[in-house]
């Protein structure tokens, strides 16, 4: 099975658009989304072609393949328009022994984990920077972010697939990888 893996998308139809370009291509079997679907928040410029509705066009169309997680600029409102979860904090998928804990970031991250056992992976975005690190017994990745990087970094997602995870610009050339 194969996963893409992509985090704050903040409302950009452009962005959200090259993202399910990227996910097609992959032919990844699900669309897992780290949250900060539809609004860019406070802190945040308006992302490129901001335009929530047909980011909610755009995935809706997608609904059967995605599973997402509740970032901090995730609502009830926004529930009512997508026809997937989002208001979820975390999910869990074990690769074998190990838990991937997936979560936005903003509640649990790497600065304030939740409880995890040795080798387990901790997966967030909120940062908008991708990241590998090796923590206290766990490993934190970061895909980056889909419409609003920071610090330099591309416009990103990761997939996992065959104990692998590799990070990729939107174009889908690779720069990061990490194996399991």
């Amino acid at each position: 099975m194969k996963i893409m893996i992509a985090s704050d998308i903040h409302g950009s139809a452009y962005y959200c658009k090259k993202m399910l370009e990227a996910f097609e291509r992959e032919s990844a079997d699900r669309l897992v989304l780290l949250g900060d679907i539809l609004y860019h928040g406070p802190r945040n410029d308006l992302p490129r072609d901001y335009d929530p509705k047909e980011v909610i066009k755009m995935l809706n169309a997608a609904a059967d393949k995605l599973l997402c997680v509740r970032g901090n600029c995730d609502t009830e409102v926004d529930q009512m328009v997508l026809n997937f979860p989002i208001l979820a904090d975390y999910a869990v998928i074990y690769i074998g022994d190990r838990m991937m804990y997936m979560s936005h970031g903003h509640k649990f991250g790497a600065d304030n984990p939740p409880p995890l056992s040795r080798g387990d992976i901790l997966m967030c975005g909120h940062t908008h920077v991708p990241k590998i690190s090796e923590q206290d017994g766990y490993t934190y990745l970061n895909p980056g972010s889909v419409s609003i990087p920071k610090e330099d970094s591309a416009h990103s997602y990761m997939t996992f697939e065959n104990n692998m995870f590799l990070w990729k610009n939107l174009n889908g050339r690779e720069y990061m990888d990490f194996t399991v």
